[in-house]
């Protein structure tokens, strides 16, 4: 009797078991067997691809191992520490669904830059709408201390129309929202904006020599407008350049070199570092360049225009832009820019200079955390003249008020 009552307990347990088995079964296999696939890929690409493991906190990231080696330059994380070779990564930002993450060292910096700026187009045009909407707050805001002259948005004779009060640009937080834009893909601090210092900075240029001063060239030479036709440089933002050229040199005497060569041909993604080795021998041949302008035009949503009226002239709005070489979380790459401050020097004793002579001319300066060949000359300046629905007379005209400011920074 006793050993009845025994197997009547084990087969009670041996049922009960069974239904166990049978009840969760399935989500007990799917957890094995999702760790043993990933514990068997993991060993896998250890083996057979270590410089691609990736292993975080002790827990082996199989899936970030195998993103790593399809898409080398792209993948998602929240934190990186190593993997891919070069040791050296650069937070682009975050899009919808992730936080991208780009391999940069000397050789890839400028591909990866471009490659990302193509992947997150919509989000730059919704940053670039944004720049649109409150480019305003710069004549709007309590930074103006009074009118000097009349002029509905423009100037007359190179006149001054209001005055930017220099003691509120000591305040950053002021300073940040109603002249720069800071992307999400960098940082800045009171350290790196420093109104006081950066307007302090002496620009003036030498024109001692005959050497050209100021060098104007395109990373993006086939950029166009709206009555453009695709191809021709007659028609492009090269075009722009042309005209920016002749003022410069017609009207305010400076000596100036107008570099034509294409870049982003066929290629976009490599135009930086194609434009590179070019910059730097024109820099070498020239040794008088002391400022470097880099001409390009913007991309917004089509229901944006930015025009805006200088002179009676309908006139494409313009944009500073400057890279930081420093994203969110701190310096996570060894790109340097050692003339960093006096880049952004430049571009913010511009935009003064625009907003006291010309308001609503120049949206608020767009800081990257990239570098943009902007390490070559104290004096870089990268400048998007309106956007593709403007037209080639629009972005013509804005080279007139550019000239103007540039003459009135740099002489």
């Amino acid at each position: 009797m006793r050993r009845k009552k025994e197997w009547l307990v084990f087969g009670l347990g041996i049922t009960l078991i069974v239904m166990c088995i049978w009840k969760f079964g399935g989500t007990l296999w799917l957890i094995t067997g999702q760790r043993v696939l990933e514990k068997s890929v993991s060993n896998t690409v250890r083996l057979f691809l270590p410089e691609y493991y990736v292993e975080e906190d002790r827990e082996v990231k199989a899936w970030r191992s195998i993103g790593a080696c399809v898409w080398p330059g792209y993948y998602s994380s929240e934190e990186t520490k190593g993997a891919v070779p070069g040791d050296k990564y650069v937070q682009a930002g975050k899009d919808i669904t992730s936080e991208v993450y780009i391999v940069e060292d000397e050789t890839t910096n400028y591909e990866s830059l471009a490659r990302e700026e193509n992947l997150n187009y919509e989000s730059m045009l919704r940053e670039n709408h944004l720049a649109k909407e409150t480019a305003a707050s710069v004549q709007d805001g309590p930074q103006v201390d009074g009118s000097l002259s009349g002029g509905d948005g423009g100037i007359v004779g190179g006149e001054k129309v209001c005055v930017i009060n220099r003691e509120k640009l000591n305040d950053f937080d002021y300073l940040c929202q109603n002249f720069y834009i800071i992307d999400s893909s960098t940082t800045a601090d009171s350290s790196v904006l420093n109104a006081k210092t950066l307007l302090g900075k002496d620009m003036t240029v030498s024109r001692e020599g005959e050497d050209p001063q100021i060098l104007i060239y395109h990373t993006h030479s086939q950029e166009g407008y709206a009555d453009s036709v695709p191809g021709d440089s007659g028609s492009s933002v090269v075009a722009v350049g042309n005209y920016l050229a002749e003022l410069l040199t017609n009207q305010y005497g400076f000596s100036v070199l107008h570099h034509t060569g294409e870049y982003d041909v066929d290629d976009r993604d490599h135009a930086y570092s194609n434009a590179a080795p070019a910059l730097q021998q024109i820099l070498a041949d020239n040794p008088g360049i002391q400022v470097v302008i880099d001409l390009h035009r913007d991309s917004v949503r089509e229901e944006t225009h930015l025009v805006t009226e200088i002179n009676g002239k309908q006139t494409a709005k313009i944009m500073f832009f400057n890279g930081l070489c420093k994203p969110p979380e701190g310096s996570m790459w060894n790109l340097q820019n050692p003339y960093l401050e006096d880049n952004l020097a430049f571009s913010l004793q511009l935009q003064i200079a625009a907003a006291e002579k010309y308001p609503d001319f120049t949206r608020r300066i767009y800081l990257k955390g990239y570098r943009y060949n902007m390490n070559y000359c104290p004096k870089s300046l990268l400048v998007e003249v309106g956007a593709q629905n403007n037209s080639l007379q629009e972005a013509k005209n804005a080279m007139e008020p550019l000239a103007d400011i540039l003459a009135e920074v740099l002489q």
